[in-house]
């Protein structure tokens, strides 16, 4: 009884400290073997908030390294969900199950037979719900053990007095995750560590100097009078998708998606810009081919084709909160913004879809040609304007 009070203990010291689930797990193992659980396979299930993911547990075994297993959103995920003991309690409004191993007939799952396969008698889960309304719905915790009488009642108890415990250290876990993950989902990860550090209130920020690209695809609204809306989306996922890749890869951050338009950011040295302006070109060039590779597919599919033109710009802005005291956008704002939209609009006059400002096109060695200077709206002097040319 000692023992599981200091299990108990230590568990609820992991819900202050643990960043995740695994470090618990990883934790919780080798103290239940030391309290006489003859354990093949422990394992921690949770559902998720993610864009990625619908699920993951992670298992531990005395004989093997601790592995993760996904569910995805996808068919294939659903489908191994739906042959899972936990489905199984769910379905049935259950949330204790305990099997002997070998198991037959209706109440068998795949796993049954890995964990026979391993020596394991006996299987036993249990589920904690969450309070509220997310898809964070609660946490399942399963013991396969390999003793010839399966589970003593002792140990059975055990496992109902630490469970409250462990289902609040992992609540906690998991909620600080889907603070700081989705967060990150939504806003990108400078942005999200920004305001996981406070910088909440409207108005706070600072002045950068940083590399901008805007992104623009063309012609899409003119879908929208020719296919239904859940194809359009399909499709503008497909291509934010060949132009976000780029832009991550080499360091920057999505600040927004606007309908058919991306605008992200590269921080720059204000006194030698040019190494963040090298990666916001490259981004560009990526994106650029990116979007062609796309495009020759649907263009073998027989669907429609969208084009991208790209502006590049760098200069200061304001990067922080703006907006209606309860309802904020963390964003980039100002003057230099402004003109990359503008720049971007003369993409269809001068017939290039890769355009920069001087003072970007100042920061690269070669690849640039002067197509002219313009009047863009809101600006009060002609901009000269750079195409791409390799």
């Amino acid at each position: 009884m000692e023992g599981l009070q200091e299990l108990i203990d230590w568990i609820t010291g992991e819900g202050l400290s643990s960043r995740s689930v695994e470090q618990i797990m990883e934790g919780l193992g080798p103290r239940l073997v030391a309290l006489g659980f003859p354990i093949v396979r422990a394992s921690i299930a949770m559902p998720s908030i993610d864009p990625m993911q619908k699920g993951f547990s992670v298992a531990w075994s005395p004989h093997s390294v601790m592995s993760v297993d996904i569910q995805g959103h996808d068919d294939a995920g659903q489908e191994m969900f739906e042959r899972s003991p936990i489905f199984h309690l769910l379905s049935n409004n259950l949330l204790y199950g305990r099997w002997s191993l070998p198991a037959n007939g209706t109440n068998s799952f795949p796993l049954f037979d890995e964990l026979a396969q391993l020596g394991a008698t006996e299987y036993l889960i249990k589920l904690a719900e969450f309070p509220g309304e997310t898809a964070l719905g609660g946490v399942g915790f399963s013991i396969a053990v390999d003793g010839p009488g399966g589970f003593s009642e002792q140990q059975i108890a055990d496992v109902e007095r630490l469970m409250p415990a462990l289902a609040l250290t992992c609540c906690r876990v998991a909620t600080t995750r889907v603070a700081t993950d989705m967060l990150a989902v939504y806003t990108g990860t400078r942005t999200s560590g920004r305001i996981l550090s406070g910088q909440t209130r409207r108005g706070d920020g600072a002045s950068i100097y940083a590399a901008i690209l805007l992104a623009d695809l063309k012609d899409f609204t003119s879908l929208n009078e020719r296919w239904p809306p859940e194809r359009i989306v399909g499709w503008l996922n497909e291509h934010f998708e060949a132009i976000a890749g780029p832009v991550e890869e080499n360091g920057g951050e999505i600040l927004k998606f606007m309908g058919d338009s991306l605008l992200a950011i590269f921080p720059a040295d204000i006194d030698d810009p040019s190494e963040a302006c090298g990666r916001a070109l490259s981004s560009a060039r990526m994106a650029m081919k990116a979007n062609q590779l796309l495009n020759a597919r649907r263009n073998d599919e027989e669907e429609p084709q969208l084009l991208v033109d790209i502006a590049l710009h760098v200069g200061e802005v304001f990067y922080g909160n703006i907006g209606a005291s309860r309802r904020l956008d963390f964003t980039a704002i100002g003057r230099a913004v402004n003109e990359a939209a503008r720049i971007e609009k003369v993409a269809d006059t001068v017939g290039y879809s890769l355009l920069a400002s001087r003072p970007f096109a100042a920061q690269v060695p070669k690849g640039f040609r002067n197509v002219g200077s313009f009047v863009l709206k809101g600006v009060a002097e002609p901009a000269d304007v750079y195409a791409w040319t390799g």
